[in-house]
């Protein structure tokens, strides 16, 4: 049944590349785990207690929480599909809780360290060049995922009413606005790319073919490591960037939900934290009882 719920999920809930291969792995690791520790090779058989012998395992080996709590998320996932099926009679997941994580906040990179980043002499004015200045202000301007940006064609632009077209998680569309400056860089970008290029993916490598995400990392990684020691240097952080000075600036918290095309406002609500560890930073510095 592993494979049917792979199946239901790359061509029924259309779940990214990513996601399918996170709940093929999970699974994979339980069913050995029963198969070694029980001598069951079937998951429709499990009982609940052996669910919760698999997590203690893994919280005896060490293994990370919130790692552990996307295992547990994913068998959840997993034994609704078989009820749903009539593969399972009861959902033994229910005995299975969460485990209590600590609160990352998202690393973001300061305004004055971008404004640095996109100083006049920071890119060359040749394709190369242009290309990448039109990778980071992409990211930066606009809050896209990688995979986003990876999966942007010449179609989706239109630079006169300053807006993107994209295609996030589970294909959902969302148009995103952009500014002035950043439509005419990539009209600046779209007259140095050769026109003869067959493909219409709009970022293309020096020689001539669709991005991948591991070059678009490394170009990341290049420029930021030149304006910020954060230990965390990639297209992701752009994004939090993004949605962070936002905030800061006054931008109201289901507007940032819309651009950034979460699902709910649970998942952008993390971005206030910044705002309040930077108030409770001003306030330190700034009032004398502090």
């Amino acid at each position: 049944m592993i494979t049917s719920f792979i199946d239901f999920l790359k061509f029924e809930k259309r779940a990214s590349v990513h996601t399918v291969k996170s709940y093929q792995t999970d699974l994979d690791q339980f069913q050995k785990y029963l198969l070694f520790q029980y001598e069951l090779d079937k998951p429709e058989g499990a009982k609940a207690p052996m669910l919760r012998s698999w997590i203690v395992s893994l919280m005896e080996e060490g293994m990370n929480p919130s790692s552990i709590n996307r295992k547990i998320a994913s068998l959840r996932t997993f034994y609704g599909f078989l009820k749903r099926k009539k593969a399972v009679s009861q959902d033994p997941t229910k005995i299975l809780s969460a485990l209590k994580t600590r609160k990352k906040l998202p690393a973001f990179v300061e305004e004055k360290s971008m404004e640095t980043l996109f100083m006049p002499d920071t890119f060359t004015d040749d394709f190369e060049g242009v290309r990448d200045r039109t990778i980071m202000e992409l990211l930066y301007g606009s809050g896209i995922r990688l995979s986003e940006l990876v999966s942007l064609e010449i179609k989706d632009l239109n630079l006169p009413a300053r807006t993107i077209r994209v295609f996030g998680k589970r294909s959902k569309e969302r148009v995103v606005p952009i500014s002035t400056s950043l439509a005419n860089l990539l009209f600046q970008y779209l007259t140095l790319r050769a026109p003869e290029e067959d493909t219409e993916c709009l970022i293309l490598t020096n020689s001539g073919k669709a991005v991948y995400p591991v070059f678009i990392q490394r170009t990341v990684e290049k420029y930021l490591s030149a304006v910020t020691t954060l230990s965390q240097k990639s297209p992701h952080v752009l994004r939090h960037t993004y949605a962070t000075h936002l905030l800061n600036r006054g931008a109201d918290l289901n507007a940032i939900k819309e651009l950034l095309g979460h699902a709910n406002l649970a998942a952008t609500q993390i971005y206030t934290h910044n705002s309040i560890e930077k108030l409770k930073k001003t306030h330190q510095q700034a009032h004398p009882k502090a």
